[in-house]
């Protein structure tokens, strides 16, 4: 190859000769060099330059064989370009991440990149020689370049890639069409964007330009795939169009397109190599080898859960995309095929032609196909196999539906119940198709007929799904809806549907006949409480069926879905629940104290259940279940039981909660008749929210004041203060336009506070509304007008797991809402400051921020005059008892805690002494010094690590400063959910000890916290003895 490499530097040294030679100047000469040493190595290959006009899209050259194989790319700079800056840009991190053969070069310099990583390098020869020198180089390293052009044109993809290997190259490759070529084509107005508008119109409503190219992309990507498996030999782009059933009419308009049309040379690149991919990969064999010899696991299981967790795992996240364990999809249909038998008097359940069944989110279709495996199982079993055909034809295909958004599970499902129903052999026909829609299930808006050319498929398959959610009655609906508060489906039909009573059942906003009256009701526009909402319609619509769902078991107990849980109760006849816990941010754990894990790999406790509306008088109950333990374990129990097997125990709703879980009632007569701590301190809010805590918050008030300063300097722009900073635009939140109103604000360095971040440790708050999201100034505003005092109460115990309940704490500023654990932190002002807008003439003191009613009963009751101090004090008392919030454990996980107010005077005074030395202690105010808590070691005060000896008695910090004197119970001990000695000394895990002081009076305020907690438990049983009624 040696002439060859002397003939291109002669090349170059000519182009070198124009004084305007440019990058794509030398263009011709390399991809001469390419093809030259691609034939000399082995069969002809084409080298196609792909022209750019922005650092987006391809890189500059492919190089493949013209037809199925791609053998790798290309990516030149100018010559005497550093290599080593490009390496590390993120345009080539893109590049080595999406094309596993890469060549990077100055036209001098060859670096070959395999799978992301650099595999050789070869210097041909010295560019400054020509450019300074302006002479032909001498070729230097031949052999190695020799070398590096052997490995990249010999290398193939391995056809025995595994389903992983198989998906994460796809999603790699997706990756890049989506935000390589697909967005800039949209930005320019590009042949796509016709599609853009269609989905918009016909599809989806409000669908922006990246969530179109998200979906577009998988789209390709999916119709190759299911094209790729009935295709027999070779397979390319362009074969596509024809492997895809004229049934599956979406996929058929975006590949007419695709493979026939003229897509843009950018789009045509990667998708050839997305086929390329495909071509190298045998799907066929993985795909039979799992369905007709049922060996192996299921194959959709890692082209879809690994190909989106790799793809985009916040798209993932975001939509609440999991895929379905087979055992618990197979309790769910198993337990359905039972209660079609026993409640509806259907003795061939699922098989019965009566039986209509819709998955409303059914991803790859795993319920729809284990029903009909069910169903043909029950018929065969009982009638043969002859009406097998006749089976699919008059009831699986008429009477099953089902819905997805997303593209790629579509493409799937549709493959999928291909291959099953050729297994069950009873093979689709030319002409028909399962009932499987692309359509939002929570959109009801009618639409138009299309009137794009190519595209009257999307209106169709809109007016089909559209047929079905409004007309079709639907006895079964069942499957796995998608979890994620901050529903991405808002419009008004899941409003009105969720706040009114629609079609007479009961709304969700609404309890006992009247408002809800939650502050900040947003669990209920989670998108599973809307599909459960969507179900419950139809069924209740339809005056009879069943509902079957796992979903988050958040429902169950969580006072904001009471509404929720009463509607349910109105509607259907039967409730069965079978809680599959699992809930690591509660911190579950099994009953006798072992792990107890989930049986999704995601954090949210889930649990099944099945709502039963048959009309049966003798038949209505509400019945729960737990089921606790590790993964395996909860799979073998549902692979082996239903809801015939199963043990479930009937339990009875009540108002004011409506709880779906077993609770104790007996002895909590008198608690439920206290005042609620939100009672007493009628004016509170959560603590501040500002969703940029890393912008907003220091330990340092000048740095912070630095900071915002540079935030705001005029002579920046807001492109690289967004990247300095790590700021994000949000739907509330617009850097540029927050950033030119702030400008205007000269007074506001004013607006930096302390404010209470985590328990004891205090920080600097820009507290601006133009940076904090959700500051709750209208009560936040009362902690700093003048001296005040807050008590910071979680609502529900429940979320910081199965400990204690500690969410109480108290503070002389504004708090952060996450305080506690999961946050939750509600700040209830001690006093209330008049307004800054009200005249100066006519404003009054400042005021408790009490009822009415509660000094004058207590005045009435003790034969003196409580301060408020006094009242908060007392309550901080009750609230730190060991046997209050033992007694009340169960009361306290879901809801507010309720004070009981002694009828004796001395007993409330003695309690408020007690919890006065408390806010003493946790506001550090007057700290007894505990003997022998000290800082030691002659080493910096640098934090390395936290670690604690039980036995010495110690907290390193690094390897030779510690803390002493801490015992293990002050180490355990927990407010808010945290580990109060190990999480202030973690948070500030790489940075100075500024204060050990300050973490010593931490400690002394807890060992002596301890202390009083024992005096207040030998008061506090005679707090219950006699109370008042208030």
């Amino acid at each position: 190859m040696e002439p060859l490499f002397k003939q291109y530097l002669q090349a170059i040294a000519r182009v070198n000769e124009q004084n305007d030679a440019r990058e794509e100047s030398y263009y011709p000469t390399l991809k001469s060099l390419l093809e030259e040493v691609g034939s000399s190595l082995g069969p002809a290959v084409q080298v196609t330059v792909l022209p750019k006009t922005t650092e987006a899209g391809n890189p500059d050259f492919r190089v493949w064989d013209g037809s199925h194989r791609i053998v790798g790319y290309v990516e030149a700079k100018a010559p005497g370009t550093n290599l080593d800056a490009i390496e590390e840009s993120e345009q080539l991190r893109r590049y080595r991440h999406t094309f596993p053969n890469l060549i990077l070069t100055d036209f001098y310099e060859f670096r070959l990149y395999r799978q992301g990583l650099l595999l050789e390098r070869a210097l041909l020869a010295r560019p400054f020689i020509a450019q300074k020198l302006k002479v032909k180089p001498p070729a230097e390293q031949v052999a190695a370049l020799e070398h590096l052009f052997h490995s990249f044109f010999s290398f193939v993809l391995p056809p025995s890639l595994t389903p992983e290997a198989l998906s994460v190259e796809l999603a790699h490759r997706t990756r890049f069409l989506r935000d390589e070529v697909i967005l800039p084509e949209l930005a320019d107005g590009g042949a796509v964007y016709g599609f853009y508008q269609a989905f918009q119109k016909y599809l989806i409503a409000g669908l922006t330009p990246e969530q179109f190219a998200d979906l577009y992309a998988q789209t390709i990507t999916y119709g190759l795939f299911a094209a790729r498996t009935r295709a027999q030999g070779g397979f390319n782009r362009q074969l596509a169009y024809s492997l895809i059933p004229s049934t599956i009419g979406i996929l058929r308009d975006v590949f007419q397109f695709i493979s026939l049309g003229k897509p843009s040379l950018q789009m045509e690149i990667i998708v050839d190599d997305i086929a390329a991919v495909l071509n190298a990969a045998d799907v066929q064999a993985i795909l039979q080898r799992y369905y007709r010899q049922g060996k192996g696991d299921d194959p959709i299981l890692h082209f879809y859960e690994t190909f989106l967790a790799e793809y985009d795992p916040k798209t993932r996240e975001r939509r609440g995309v999991y895929y379905t364990p087979q055992p618990v999809v197979r309790y769910i249909v198993r337990s359905v095929h039972h209660l079609l038998k026993t409640r509806f008097a259907l003795p061939d359940g699922l098989a019965d032609r009566s039986v209509t069944l819709l998955d409303p989110a059914a991803g790859t279709l795993t319920f729809p196909a284990e029903a009909i495996c069910l169903a043909f199982d029950e018929y065969v079993s009982k009638y043969g196999g002859g009406g097998k055909a006749n089976l699919l034809r008059t009831h699986i295909l008429p009477h099953f539906f089902a819905f997805e958004l997303q593209m790629a599970p579509y493409a799937i499902g549709h493959m999928k119940i291909g291959f099953l129903l050729e297994t069950l052999g009873v093979p689709l026909q030319n002409g028909e198709r399962f009932q499987f829609y692309l359509t939002n299930t929570l959109e009801m808006e009618d639409l138009e007929q299309i009137a794009i050319p190519g595209l009257a498929s999307l209106s169709e398959e809109s007016h089909q799904a559209a047929r079905v959610k409004k007309d079709e009655p639907i006895l079964v609906i069942l499957g796995n809806p998608p979890y994620f508060g901050f529903s991405a489906n808002r419009n008004r039909w899941t409003e009105r549907l969720l706040k009114s009573d629609v079609d007479g059942a009961q709304s969700y906003y609404t309890v006992d006949g009247g408002p809800l009256g939650e502050k900040n009701p947003k669990l209920l526009q989670d998108d599973y409480v809307k599909f459960l909402r969507f179900s419950q319609w139809k069924i209740h619509r339809a005056g009879r069926g069943i509902v079957a769902m796992i979903t988050n078991h958040g429902y169950l107990d969580n006072p904001t879905f009471r509404g929720m849980r009463q509607s349910l109760l109105n509607t259907f006849d039967e409730i069965f629940i079978l809680d599959l816990h699992g809930n690591s941010r509660k911190r579950e754990k099994a009953p006798d104290g072992g792990p107890d894990e989930n049986v999704f790999d995601i954090r949210q406790g889930v649990a099944i259940g099945f709502f039963v509306k048959h009309g049966n008088p003798g038949q209505r109950g509400v019945f729960h279940s737990d089921l606790y333990g590790l993964r395996e374990d909860k799979y073998r129990w549902l692979e082996t039981h239903s809801l015939e097997t199963a043990d479930y125990q009937p339990i009875a709703p009540q108002s004011p909660f409506y709880f779906l879980v077993p609770r104790k009632t007996e002895g909590l007569e008198s608690y439920h008749s206290w005042p609620q701590v939100n009672d007493l301190f009628p004016v509170n809010s959560t603590g501040v929210k500002t969703h940029r805590d890393h912008f907003v918050f220091d330990f340092d008030r000048e740095v912070l004041r630095q900071r915002i300063r540079t935030f705001l300097n005029p002579q920046l722009d807001d492109q690289t203060v967004r990247e300095a900073f790590k700021l994000q635009d949000t739907n509330a939140w617009n850097l540029a336009l927050k950033r030119r109103s702030l400008q205007q604000d000269k007074s506001w360095e004013g607006k930096i506070f302390r404010c209470l971040y985590r328990p004891f440790d205090v920080r600097w708050l820009f507290f601006h509304p133009e940076m904090v999201d959700r500051g709750r100034f209208e009560v936040m505003r009362h902690m700093l007008a003048g001296e005040n005092l807050a008590l910071c109460i979680g609502r529900q115990g429940q979320v910081v797991g199965g400990g204690q309940w500690n969410l109480a704490l108290c503070s002389r500023s504004i708090t952060d809402f996450n305080l506690f654990y999961r946050g939750g932190n509600v700040n209830f002002p001690l006093y209330l400051y008049p307004s800054a807008e009200a005249s100066e003439m006519f404003q009054a003191a400042r005021q408790p921020n009490l009822p009415d009613w509660l000094l004058p009963k207590l005045t009435a009751a003790y034969g003196f005059k409580p301060t408020p101090e006094e009242v908060l004090a007392y309550v901080y008392a009750v609230f730190y008892s060991p046997t209050y919030r033992h007694k009340y454990a169960q009361e306290l996980r879901t809801d507010f805690p309720r004070v009981p107010f002694t009828a004796d005077g001395t007993l409330f005074k003695r309690m408020a002494g007690l919890g006065q030395e408390l806010v003493d202690l946790h506001l550090l105010r007057q700290v007894p010094a505990v003997p022998g808590v000290k800082y030691q070691g002659q080493g910096n005060d640098w934090i390395d690590f936290v670690r604690y000896d039980p036995r010495a008695e110690r907290v390193a910090i690094n390897k030779d400063n510690y803390f002493e004197g801490i015992t293990p119970e002050m180490w355990a001990y927990h407010i808010g959910g945290y580990q109060v000695l190990e999480k202030y000394l973690k948070d500030r895990k790489g940075r100075i000890m500024d204060d050990p002081v300050h973490y010593i009076r931490m400690a002394s305020s807890i060992a002596r916290t301890l202390e009083l907690q024992a005096q207040i438990d030998l008061l506090y049983p005679q707090v219950e003895i006699s109370t008042l009624q208030i």
